[in-house]
């Protein structure tokens, strides 16, 4: 009998990269990714009307989602765009 291909622990296992409000710097941080290779999604999740104030009043916010494996990869390519780029995302540490 052959054993079943042992998988890495954190298979499936998606963590938040970062997060951001503004287009323009969702697009550009697409662009980033995929120059560099990097799997992710992309999510646009609606703000409640009563929590704007937190996102100074935007309706949506892009959330984008990596593999735990390839978080300092994508932590480096991120590096790479615009202070002002990099100050209009909402980075998660883990």
């Amino acid at each position: 009998m052959k054993k079943a291909p042992k998988l890495d622990k954190h298979v499936d296992k998606d963590v938040v990269l970062c997060s951001t409000t503004n287009h323009r710097v969702s697009n550009r941080t697409t662009q980033v990714l995929l120059d560099d290779e990097i799997p992710f999604t992309k999510n646009w999740k609606r703000v409640p009307f009563r929590r704007r104030q937190e996102y100074r009043g935007a309706p949506e916010v892009c959330v984008f989602s990596i593999n735990r494996n390839l978080y300092c990869k994508a932590r480096r390519s991120i590096e790479q765009l615009g202070r002002t780029d990099r100050e209009r995302l909402l980075l998660n540490v883990i």
